[in-house]
């Protein structure tokens, strides 16, 4: 039976609009690495935030189980049995205890930066309710859970078959240095699954705030910006798609409890500290009231999800370290052409 929780989340999600796109090879400049250079974001900050959501992130999760579930059904297509399964962002555990059910014999790792998020998740992986495991805190034997930053993973080199990271990419503002780890942590042969969202994300309200005085509104990272960091980072084959989902609410108030919920409040460094008093946020809200269609206020979300491969060894890898693109010629009358 569907909790009070779920419910409210389903009312919330009007639609959703896909586009696939396999993502180019692209030369990349050597100059800037970071698509969004002028873009910081306050990794502190964002730490006690999820920190402080852990306690109730369960009710504002309605997105990353949705987000979760559609990862999960591109697994059906990838003929893949890993030993080791890494979830890079692993938050209450939520999807661990997926990977579980699909590869029950594999060993799971979780990584996370909020220690809280991980005493959340070895509450839900405890194995029976009410056993003494569970009141010890003791999570499922297969699952070790460890606190640390996607930047540096404390995992050995070509240690992991899988990679899973479902929504943590809008908390890094370069993927590539995360990219690097996530590919020297994954074996020959591995793969990397990862979701995020797209620039298009939150854009009426980003229209409703004012645009002088710092950053309003959390900025994300294009797909194509996004592919060619995997490319960068020596991953071979990466597959890119973008569906817009549209959420809506009652209020702005509603959209507001959602996101600090969540943890997913903007945290730029060069965020603004207010709106100019009363007369800013009465204008923000009369803007977005404009936008009210059958008595619900909308709200983007783009909604990015990617793989890439690990190339065995004796492969070329799908770019050089400088970014430049390798291409493969063969004589006419090579059979194979």
């Amino acid at each position: 039976m569907p909790t009070p929780a779920t419910m409210r989340a389903c009312s919330r999600v009007s639609a959703w609009c896909r586009s696939e796109a396999r993502v180019p090879v692209r030369r990349v400049a050597d100059t800037s690495t970071n698509p969004l250079p002028d873009f910081r974001l306050d990794r502190a900050l964002l730490r006690r935030r999820f920190a402080r959501a852990a306690a109730h992130c369960d009710e504002a999760d309605f997105l990353y189980r949705e987000v979760a579930r559609r990862m999960d059904e591109r697994l059906d297509f990838v003929r893949l049995a890993p030993r080791r399964i890494l979830d890079l962002g692993c938050g209450a555990g939520a999807d661990l205890a997926r990977l579980g059910e699909r590869y029950p014999k594999a060993e799971r790792f979780g990584i996370d930066f909020a220690p809280p998020m991980l005493a959340r998740a070895r509450q839900r992986l405890a194995p029976r309710p009410g056993g003494l495991r569970r009141l010890l805190g003791k999570t499922d034997p297969a699952v070790r859970l460890i606190a640390a930053d996607a930047l540096h993973l404390p995992l050995p080199d070509a240690s992991v078959s899988l990679i899973w990271s479902n929504l943590t990419l809008p908390a890094i503002a370069d993927p590539l240095p995360v990219f690097r780890e996530m590919r020297r942590v994954l074996a020959d042969g591995g793969l990397a699954t990862f979701s995020a969202l797209g620039p298009d994300t939150l854009r009426e309200l980003r229209a409703a705030l004012p645009a002088h005085a710092g950053e309003r509104v959390h900025r994300f990272i294009d797909m194509h910006d996004i592919g060619d960091a995997l490319l960068r980072a020596g991953f071979s084959d990466p597959v890119m798609d973008m569906e817009m989902l549209t959420l809506t609410y009652a209020s702005l108030d509603e959209l507001f409890a959602d996101l600090r919920a969540s943890g997913l409040n903007n945290a730029a460094a060069g965020r603004a500290r207010g709106l100019g008093g009363r007369a800013g946020w009465a204008a923000a809200r009369a803007y977005y009231e404009t936008l009210r269609r059958d008595d619900r206020l909308p709200v983007s979300v783009e909604i990015i999800q990617g793989h890439a491969w690990k190339a065995g060894p004796g492969a070329e890898p799908a770019s050089r370290h400088d970014g430049r693109s390798v291409v493969h010629f063969r004589p006419r009358h090579d059979p194979t052409v």
